[in-house]
């Protein structure tokens, strides 16, 4: 199975540490945002590895080369200075992910969720991994009934995670270009395409630099 790292985004809520670097580059407890999911994916036996690059791409692909370090192959997929968001970064990535499932990981995440569980799991057209609302999103996305995730509506809701496993199918009627991940996948809720399972143990979303920190004092206890 490949996985996408989501790469591209610009990190504004990082600034100014992202003025100059980009967002996966930045170091928490001494190492690269990007190098955990990285190390975390070859962990669990998935070395076939694609990052989509927008802004400040190119200090990403000198960093990381070819993979061959982390005994993984890397491969890019380029989206220029804007990017193309969630939807339209997988959909331009396609030639590069095959015609089987694929692993998507958000790139500025820390998670200790079991990846060697979603090899070979079967999907319809996607498979999100949620887990409890933090204090950021205490409304949550998606909520869970007998495996399956349905529309957001009624009842209570999970946070999604930004681990998810896709069929290329889901994309087959998206036009190139920019697009938002969250219409499509509520799309194919409403004819129950979509499974999912909730998570419960160590995330975090390293959106801004208190986060940062914060994930940088976890990784440091003994």
């Amino acid at each position: 199975m490949k996985a996408m790292i989501l790469a591209a985004g610009r990190g504004e809520r990082m600034r100014p540490l992202t003025e100059h670097t980009p967002k996966p580059l930045l170091k928490a407890a001494g190492k690269p945002l990007i190098e955990y999911t990285i190390e975390a994916l070859v962990k669990a036996g998935i070395t076939e590895i694609v990052i989509n690059l927008a802004y400040l791409g190119g200090q990403l692909k000198n960093y990381l080369g070819d993979g061959s370090q982390y005994q993984a192959h890397i491969q890019y997929s380029e989206e220029g200075e804007i990017g193309l968001e969630t939807a339209g970064g997988i959909k331009n990535a396609l030639p590069l992910l095959g015609d089987s499932a694929f692993l998507v990981i958000n790139g500025d995440i820390y998670c200790d969720f079991p990846l060697q569980n979603l090899i070979n799991k079967r999907i319809d057209l996607a498979h999100l991994i949620l887990i409890n609302n933090p204090s950021h999103n205490p409304e949550g996305d998606f909520f869970l009934r007998n495996t399956a995730i349905l529309a957001p509506e009624g009842e209570e809701k999970f946070t999604f995670s930004g681990i998810g496993l896709y069929h290329p199918d889901l994309f087959a009627k998206l036009k190139p270009g920019k697009s938002a991940l969250a219409p499509l996948l509520k799309k194919a809720m409403q004819n129950q395409r979509i499974s999912g399972e909730h998570y419960a143990g160590f995330w975090m979303d390293i959106g801004t630099p208190e986060r940062l920190e914060n994930l940088s004092n976890f990784l440091a206890l003994p």
